[in-house]
């Protein structure tokens, strides 16, 4: 029970490479990776999931080892990055379902504490993606806004 009054969620976990050269194994040249990243994301699949492919079915363990560049940078240069930040938009999709959820069960108290949160979430992260310019000053969370998204 000490995991109760502590507010650590426990140590497992992989650590990043300390290294920012790309391993040796890794035989990728770095155009074919940024061509391979484009690729995958005219395919429709997010940063994510683009991180994810190339490093279970390419053997690439990190773009930015590779490339010199993160998977962002690389769909920014091209034209391709979404207008909404990855993980802006999944809060938006949940805040929306949630929503969508309020409105058949009025009385699901859980839910509207989860939805307070999510909703808290969405404020602070997109505070920050205005200071950083990647949203524009202008943005700002409706309900509406998810939906559109």
């Amino acid at each position: 029970m000490a995991r109760l009054y502590s507010r650590k969620k426990g140590k497992s976990g992989s650590t990043r490479p300390v290294s920012k050269k790309p391993p040796a194994w890794c035989k990728y040249a770095p155009e074919e990776v940024e061509a391979l990243v484009v690729k995958l994301s005219r395919e429709g699949y997010s940063q994510s999931a683009i991180g994810a492919i190339l490093r279970d079915k390419y053997g690439i363990p990190l773009v930015k080892q590779v490339t010199g560049k993160t998977i962002g940078e690389i769909l920014r240069a091209e034209g391709l990055a979404p207008r909404i930040p990855e993980d802006l938009g999944s809060l938006l999709k949940k805040a929306e379902s949630m929503r969508k959820h309020l409105e058949k069960h009025r009385s699901d108290s859980v839910n509207k504490r989860a939805l307070a949160l999510i909703e808290s979430k969405i404020h602070r992260i997109s505070k920050y993606y205005m200071r950083k310019g990647i949203l524009g000053p202008d943005w700002k969370y409706t309900p509406a806004v998810a939906s559109v998204t």
